[in-house]
């Protein structure tokens, strides 16, 4: 039968649960973005279609892959909208506490996946485009793999990051529970 103070413990950590969903549908918003902003349009190393016969050589074509970033940011902003409602309904609830660390490692969760998932589905998978389309492709191996490993270190640290936030905002509702300071 476990303790009285156990199951105080556990019952508190159940209320105040960290929403790990909400942290994740942020950093897969966010590692959309990235990946949208900063490879499509800033550095414009490639567009949705670019490799699936839909180079960018033509008016036609960069209009075509220009819708589908659109789509593509469209998405992404869905991902951020889920992520901040999760995350305004789990914060009001009562007595919460919870690590800064949770929040930045489910993030850090959600970008990685990102990164994992949409290397795998549209870079080798479906070849729709590669990571830098601006370097002979024979090299284009070597970004793509380069992503994929960036997105499995970002889900890996973020993982640990959360596993530690948990520890610590379990000790903390603890220690702020009313039942633990009075004895």
């Amino acid at each position: 039968m476990p303790s009285t103070e156990a199951t105080e413990k556990q019952s508190s950590a159940s209320k105040s649960r960290f929403p790990t969903a909400a942290g994740i549908f942020l950093g897969l918003g966010l590692g959309g973005f990235f990946d949208g902003i900063v490879l499509h349009q800033i550095l414009q190393w490639h567009h949705m279609a670019t490799s699936a016969g839909y180079p960018p050589d033509s008016l036609d074509n960069l209009k075509f892959n220009t819708l589908l970033d659109g789509l593509f940011h469209a998405a992404t902003y869905v991902f951020v909208v889920i992520g901040l409602v999760r995350l305004w309904q789990a914060a009001h609830r009562q007595r919460l506490w919870w690590s800064g660390k949770m929040l930045v490692g489910s993030m850090l969760m959600g970008f990685g996946l990102f990164n994992v998932v949409e290397g795998i589905v549209d870079h080798h998978v479906l070849a729709l485009h590669h990571v830098n389309e601006t370097v002979p492709p024979g090299q284009w191996i070597y970004w793509d793999v380069g992503f994929l490993v960036w997105g499995t270190a970002m889900l890996f640290a973020g993982w640990r990051l959360l596993k530690a936030g948990k520890h610590d905002s379990s000790d903390a509702l603890y220690a702020k529970s009313p039942s633990c300071t009075d004895k």
